[in-house]
């Protein structure tokens, strides 16, 4: 009986949107389905999803943390780390906490304008992923390749200039699209087949042909996915083959154990954003690319902060010296305390 309710509730919801498009000529709200619109698997999804979002959260302040308090891991690695978890947090941050109050009420309205903005927040994070993506894998190139240069190369003043970098130059890659996105007129429907303001679906509900921002996406995902990969795939090959030619069998293992933990998240990341975003249409709404989406958004980002970071060894001592300094410190308050007493 509750499904059957909520069933009509959305339907009334897209009832009187499309009345108020057909005297308006324009939509103000669009209506997200979101991931499934069966009751039960809401509130498992919703469980699972929270949980996933406080340990993204988790993740990724403990590392941004551990690397600011401890004066040994001020170095570019962790300095370009440090920045992709802020990168994390803030891409995380645009699409998961409406997906669960979504998730958890029913609500599947969102402003024209919060749709625009959620797109092009998530756009321009989503292409910052990637640039760091590729700074880190660079950086492990010089450290491992090319040690001698690489304090003299890597300073911090040109790490910070590469970070400025990704930010500039991500917004200014969907500065083109998202003019001409804010443009399209939406006077159909109103029902967006996804769990986020993606630009595919939203094409899709354009009453205007929407070739030219097709061709635009095709050209930006070319130039950042290949692009960025490139330098990654680059990277990698050099640190494997250079690590082929260590004596240490221990070492060997060691930096093949963590460069194939760093792979299978590349993989990942890539194989589903080229998949989802690399193809000459980029109208979809199709439950498959929300399953891609979902990967991409949710499992990726799960990962990313333990398998780059927190499985580190120089992370793991930091970790366990600051949880030290904290209890030495606690300890020494109950004890002034006791003694005041």
């Amino acid at each position: 009986m509750q499904q059957v309710l909520r069933n009509t509730l959305v339907l009334g919801q897209v009832a009187i949107c499309c009345q108020l498009s057909e005297k308006n000529q324009t939509i103000v709200e669009f209506i997200l389905l979101g991931l499934t619109s069966n009751h039960f698997l809401e509130i498992i999804l919703f469980a699972v999803l929270f949980v996933a979002f406080l340990l993204i959260l988790l993740g990724n302040i403990a590392v941004i943390t551990i690397t600011l308090a401890d004066q040994r891991l001020h170095i570019p690695m962790y300095f370009f780390l440090r920045n992709f978890s802020l990168v994390e947090i803030c891409f995380t941050a645009t699409f998961m906490p409406r997906t669960l109050y979504s998730l958890l009420t029913g609500a599947k309205t969102i402003s024209l304008s919060g749709c625009f903005l959620q797109s092009a927040l998530f756009f321009i994070l989503g292409i910052c992923t990637f640039f760091h993506v590729a700074l880190m894998s660079f950086d492990r190139y010089m450290a491992i390749c090319h040690p001698l240069h690489y304090a003299t190369f890597m300073s911090n003043r040109f790490c910070l200039q590469l970070v400025l970098g990704c930010w500039m130059v991500s917004f200014l890659l969907v500065f083109s699209p998202l003019t001409i996105l804010l443009h399209l007129p939406f006077c159909g429907p109103n029902v967006i087949n996804h769990f986020y303001c993606d630009i595919a679906p939203l094409l899709q509900l354009s009453c205007t042909d929407t070739g030219l921002i097709e061709k635009v996406m095709l050209v930006t995902s070319v130039l950042i996915l290949p692009g960025t990969l490139s330098v990654t795939a680059f990277s990698y090959a050099y640190i494997v083959y250079t690590v082929t030619r260590i004596q240490s069998l221990a070492s060997r293992k060691k930096a093949f154990s963590t460069c194939s933990a760093h792979l299978i998240v590349v993989a990942i990341l890539y194989s589903s954003s080229i998949f989802r975003y690399i193809r000459l249409s980029q109208r979809g709404g199709r439950d498959f690319d929300k399953v891609v989406s979902f990967l991409y958004c949710v499992i990726t980002q799960l990962c990313n902060p333990y398998i780059y970071t927190l499985q580190n060894e120089q992370v793991k001592q930091a970790l366990k010296d600051l949880v030290a300094r904290c209890f030495a410190g606690s300890n020494d308050i109950l004890k002034s305390r006791a003694t005041k007493q």
